[in-house]
């Protein structure tokens, strides 16, 4: 609905079109000069200076000789943030149209014979008009309730003075409110920036803990793999020496079996030159036979605990305690807990400090590559 049919269906278009021309500052009806707004937004000039003067207590105002930069202010009505030149709201631009309309409804309501009832009665009074105002009471009322009615002994003052210095409070609250509101704006957009701030630091410090954190691992999976690959070293090194001696003693006792599988044919020869012959044979090959079995059992063999692999064993209590022990701390403790580590690698006699619990990555990462384990005798020959 567009403003002209809403005066045309509104029931009294001149009470409506004055509700139109009511500044939102002051709530009286337009004073000339009327500037407009950015936000297309009307207030009387004097209304606008004096919310732009409680939001900028230190704009020197017009005429000054120092150069100022401006101000800024927020319409009382959609709170629309209104950036002012030097010139301050003398830099607004005037709203002619809304002056005019207000010279015109004037001139139409001066015209117009006053309505009946358009004032307000006395309730007491029902044929007077209310025209003073009791000050002991706080109350509007009329001239007869003064004279003999309920506030004969009250100090009252003219209606139309109460009037004007009510409505300059009220207007003075109304500028002290706009300016507190553009404060708290203020302070709500800071606290904003503060949370947005916030989240963007913990997003970058969660990812740098991540990062190192990956490292870390890294750093494990790879020693991790190091050491399997050593113990899986020694492994096949230990089963090669085992299988050789168990071949070298197969081909031996395969030598024995056969010499004591001839041997035993031979006694079950009935003729005495057959094994005659046989036993000469037998004779020269198994003293020969005999010694070389002999020394088949000094081929070689294992020593005792020769299958321990407990050497490959790691203590990584201290390691657990380091990682247990892992926190957040300033570049000043860093370096005060790199100095006393510095100390105790020079063998000083210091005393060390206690329940030290930061600890840095890069502080225990070297300890978790262990000494190189002394690998005992894995055999011993017999000869």
């Amino acid at each position: 609905m567009d403003y002209k049919s809403s005066l045309i269906q509104d029931g009294n278009p001149m009470e409506n079109l004055e509700k139109q021309l009511i500044c939102p500052i002051c709530l009286e009806m337009f004073t000339k000069p009327v500037v407009i707004l950015p936000c297309q937004h009307n207030l009387c000039r004097k209304c606008a200076n004096d919310i732009f003067q409680a939001a900028n207590p230190y704009w020197t105002g017009r005429g000054s000789s120092v150069s100022m930069s401006g101000g800024r202010f927020r319409c009382p009505t959609c709170r629309h943030e209104v950036i002012m030149d030097r010139h301050g709201v003398y830099g607004l631009q005037r709203n002619l149209l809304v002056e005019n309309i207000i010279d015109i409804y004037k001139q139409e309501c001066s015209s117009r014979p006053l309505q009946k009832g358009s004032h307000p009665m006395c309730k007491e009074h029902e044929d007077e008009k209310i025209n003073i105002y009791c000050l002991t009471c706080e109350v509007p009322t009329c001239s007869m309730c003064k004279v003999f009615g309920v506030h004969k002994a009250c100090e009252v003052a003219p209606l139309q003075s109460v009037f004007q210095g009510q409505k300059i409070e009220l207007n003075n609250c109304i500028s002290m409110l706009v300016a507190g509101n553009d404060r708290v704006q203020t302070i709500i957009t800071q606290l904003e920036d503060s949370c947005r701030v916030t989240k963007e630091n913990s997003h970058q410090v969660k990812e740098e803990l991540s990062q190192k954190f990956d490292t870390l691992y890294a750093i494990l999976d790879e020693k991790k793999s190091e050491l399997l690959q050593r113990i899986t070293q020694e492994q096949e090194e230990k089963l090669s020496f085992i299988e050789a001696l168990i071949q070298q003693y197969q081909e031996q006792l395969d030598k024995s079996t056969k010499l004591v599988e001839t041997a035993i044919q031979s006694l079950d020869e009935p003729g005495g030159a057959t094994f005659l012959l046989i036993s000469s044979c037998l004779s020269f090959c198994l003293p020969h036979s005999i010694v070389e079995a002999s020394k088949g059992c000094q081929l070689g063999k294992t020593e005792q605990g020769f299958e321990n692999m407990d050497f490959f064993t790691l203590n990584l209590e201290h390691i657990a305690d380091a990682l247990r022990a892992i926190d957040f701390g300033t570049d000043e403790e860093e370096e005060e807990f790199i100095e006393e580590e510095d100390q105790e690698e020079e063998g000083s006699t210091e005393g060390k400090e206690e329940g030290k619990k930061l600890i840095y990555l890069h502080s225990f990462i070297p300890s978790l590559i262990p000494q190189q384990p002394k690998v005992p005798t894995i055999c011993k020959a017999l000869c």
